[in-house]
């Protein structure tokens, strides 16, 4: 049997492009005996009604294999280090004895390709002088910025260009500029750790 791993998403956007950075850096690591799992949806709005997070999470545990549940939702308005150990807690207590962790891109999972978009140069219609700013995670719209750095009629379209995004930003320069990244990193990268030899 194969060990599995199951991202907890919110739209149809991170069903599609969550397991492809999941699945890139577990092949980076050499760990390809372990699955990711088909992710499990839940709306921002319902995570913080008590116990719809934790039905979420269960929903997860249930997949096959299920050995490691990862939560990754928009901070939005929300501080990450405020928010995120009050659903992690309400995450492990449903988890019981999975694994799991939680994530909150500030303020949207996009803020890791602003971050690193001279990689994108050329991917899904950026432009070649698009260049990351100073702080990506203080942009409150990094759609609207992925949009204003795409050519003349390009315009951001999650679900087409959020998976595209997910297989070829820079993961050095997302770790360098995006603490929430590099929070997702060191968080999967341990689970992986204690589920392989």
């Amino acid at each position: 049997m194969t060990d599995s791993i199951v991202p907890i998403v919110e739209g149809q956007s991170e069903v599609d492009s969550v397991p492809v950075l999941m699945r890139r850096l577990r092949d980076e690591w050499g760990k390809y005996q372990l699955e990711i799992g088909k992710p499990v949806r839940v709306k921002r709005y319902q995570v913080i009604k008590e116990g719809e997070l934790e039905r979420r999470v269960m929903m997860a545990m249930q997949r096959p294999n299920c050995r490691a549940v990862i939560v990754i939702l928009d901070a939005d308005d929300d501080c990450p280090k405020d928010f995120a150990p009050k659903l992690l807690e309400r995450a492990k207590q449903a988890a019981q004895n999975t694994l799991v962790s939680v994530v909150l891109p500030k303020s949207e999972m996009e803020s890791w390709f602003v971050g690193s978009i001279e990689s994108l140069r050329g991917v899904c219609g950026i432009l070649d002088t698009a260049c990351s700013p100073s702080d990506p995670e203080a942009i409150r719209d990094a759609k609207g910025f992925l949009t204003r750095a795409m050519e003349g009629s390009h315009h951001y379209l999650e679900v087409d260009d959020q998976p595209a995004f997910a297989e070829k930003f820079d993961l050095t320069q997302a770790l360098s500029n995006c603490r929430s990244f590099k929070k997702f990193y060191n968080d999967f990268r341990r689970i992986v750790c204690l589920l392989t030899p």
